[in-house]
């Protein structure tokens, strides 16, 4: 039997403050890796415990909350998770156990996006960290700031087939009250007590006083354990560093309710400070828990009716692919703010029977126009549908959601979810890359959208109604490879797929029969060429792209106005092999020479309608 329980089950515990937070505030760490580099310095954590357990802290929590092997590696210590886990436990171990006072090991998500991280890999980082804690010595394991329900029930569910030491779950739900993956929080505990947690309870990203309203709405039982470490308020960024402002006595006047409401584990989170824990550690003993209470019912806001301002949706881009040849060019925008070239190219696109100019997202990580704001100016100047390609690279998952619910607003439906190329091969190296998510997770989380749904869980009141599409390298060495990847896309919620240009006309049959088997519209890329440089510059240094011997032989020596001919008479045939087997092409202009891509566009209506004639005859 678990003596940390024991003592939960009699009463009231006080836990600590955010152990990270407060070495960062000090100055002694300045990357998002200090809790493993700070464990090369014992001294410093010692004595954040230490002022944590001065102030009354019953429970500490260890400095590993990051400290998993996917994190590391970022930093080159991934060898070093065992190691770190185990160390951060003796650290909390040796100055707790003294004192009569308990060590909680702390283990924090894996990451943001873990949609390409198959589960037994997750299930190995996890089990490493715990096993890791436990042989440092820790009362209990602490699973803090999961913001989905599902990731933190798949931990729980392997901390408990470690053994025996209780564990702690404790999710952190957005300002409405939901988990990321829709929760509210009396389901989320039934699912996480079920799945084997001895204690239930929320974390971070609230104060007191949503903690407070979170619990209210929970029913509590005998036998029910529950555990609240609320934010100190909200950071303020000053100078380059995220400041918080703990009020100790604010805390302390919601010790009461919040125990009122049935906790009784007590600590704080970000920003929390021993001054906070001290000013509880002088309210709690009067206090007594509770065992039982009823719920106070969620209101909920009764829909209205949502009064639109987009105009009746035109046919979708999987509707035409059923009725006609589809036909999609992409454009870039100006890497100047001059939009006229492109304004003109759209209309003459359009005029030629292009049914949507898709517009890269600073392809290759150089600077140019907004596509969302190109996208929008192409379809209110010339009528043309836009099909807007959205990148992972330059955005955080707010802004990718942002940029979205816009297009949304812009009455733009069509997107094409991309990861995105690496901000440093661009025009700006000093620039970083983002990635919150990568293609799959993006697909993911446009689907929510559609949904009615934010990536955090919250309610949007109204559903997008974006078509999603994805990309694919039918270039890649490996294409069985290429489309597993795929598949994965596919299952995530892409509805069609763009490929990367080819320049073998037996390469589309060889894409036809790797792919026909999935089922969904197909645009594989066509791009004409230029001239013989532009050949050889693409195949030598543009990635992704890969162009025959054959067909540069037939460009060999032809530049100017002899290689445009060329290259658009080996384009016309790519149409030509690529029609044979699918039921649209994407045609890509090169260096804004839309005149090209005109002319392929007019090629194939041409084409498409001599072949009814011929169908009718």
């Amino acid at each position: 039997m678990s003596l940390f329980l024991d003592q939960l089950r009699q009463g009231l515990l006080l836990g600590d403050g955010a152990i990270g937070t407060l070495l960062y505030q000090r100055g002694q760490s300045l990357n998002a890796c200090y809790d493993a580099l700070n464990l090369q310095h014992p001294a410093i954590i010692q004595q954040v415990h230490q002022d944590y357990l001065d102030a009354g802290a019953r429970v500490i929590e260890t400095n590993t909350f990051g400290a998993n092997r996917l994190k590391l590696e970022k930093f080159g210590l991934a060898e070093q998770a065992r190691d770190i886990n185990q160390r951060g436990a003796e650290l909390a171990v040796q100055l707790a156990h003294p004192r009569g006072a308990f060590v909680a090991g702390s283990v924090g998500p894996l990451g943001a996006d873990l949609s390409g991280v198959p589960d037994k890999l997750k299930e190995n980082y996890y089990r490493e960290q715990f096993e890791a804690l436990l042989a440092g010595g820790v009362d209990a394991l602490f699973l803090e700031t999961f913001n989905r329900v599902s990731e933190l029930v798949f931990a729980v569910r392997i901390a408990k087939s470690v053994g025996t030491t209780p564990i702690i779950a404790s999710l952190s739900f957005s300002d409405d009250g939901h988990t990321a993956d829709g929760f509210r929080i009396t389901e989320a505990f039934t699912r996480l007590k079920t799945a084997g947690a001895d204690v239930t309870g929320l974390n971070c990203h609230f104060g007191p006083t949503i903690a407070e309203k979170l619990l209210q709405e929970l029913p509590v039982s005998s036998g029910d354990l529950i555990s609240v470490y609320p934010n100190a308020g909200r950071p303020h960024f000053y100078e380059g560093r995220y400041i918080y402002h703990p009020t100790p006595l604010y805390f302390a006047d919601f010790a009461p309710r919040l125990v009122a409401q049935g906790a009784r584990l007590i600590g704080g989170c970000c920003g929390t400070t021993p001054e906070t824990i001290a000013a509880m550690a002088r309210v709690l003993p009067g206090l007594k828990p509770i065992t039982a209470k009823s719920a106070i019912p969620v209101i909920r806001e009764i829909p209205r009716p949502v009064v639109s301002p987009i105009q009746p949706r035109a046919k979708t881009l999987l509707e035409i692919s059923r009725e006609q040849t589809l036909i999609v060019t992409e454009l870039d925008p100006p890497k100047s703010l001059s939009l006229d070239k492109l304004i003109e190219g759209a209309k003459a696109l359009k005029e030629a029977g292009t049914d949507f100019v898709t517009l890269a997202d600073n392809s290759l990580a150089i600077l140019r126009v907004s596509n969302m704001a190109a996208g929008f100016l192409v379809k209110e100047r010339t009528g043309a549908e836009p099909l807007i390609h959205i990148s992972c690279r330059d955005k955080n998952l707010i802004g990718l959601q942002s940029e979205l619910m816009g297009l949304h607003a812009l009455g733009i439906d069509h997107v094409l979810a991309l990861t995105g190329d690496p901000a440093k091969v661009g025009d700006h190296q000093e620039a970083t890359s983002v990635y919150d998510v990568n293609s799959i997770g993006l697909i993911r989380t446009i689907k929510r959208l559609n949904e009615g749904v934010a990536a955090n869980g919250r309610d949007l009141k109204s559903k997008t109604r974006f078509i999603i599409g994805c990309a694919f390298n039918p270039n890649a060495r490996n294409l069985d490879s290429q489309v597993r990847k795929l598949e994965d896309k596919l299952k995530a919620g892409a509805e069609y797929v763009m490929t990367q240009p080819i320049f073998d006309a037996a390469q589309a049959k060889t894409i036809y029969e790797k792919t026909k088997h999935l089922g969904v519209p197909m645009l594989v890329g066509v791009m004409p060429l230029l001239n013989a440089r532009n050949a050889e510059f693409l195949h030598n240094e543009v990635p992704g792209i890969v162009i025959p011997e054959v067909i540069r032989e037939r460009l060999r020596g032809k530049e100017g106005a002899e290689g445009n001919t060329e290259g658009l008479a080996i384009a016309r045939d790519l149409c030509d092999a690529v029609l044979d087997y699918f039921p649209g092409i994407y045609l890509i202009t090169p260096l804004m020479r839309y005149d090209l891509t005109v002319e392929l566009s007019r090629h194939v209506r041409a084409n498409v309608r001599k072949s009814a004639l011929v169908a009718a005859g």
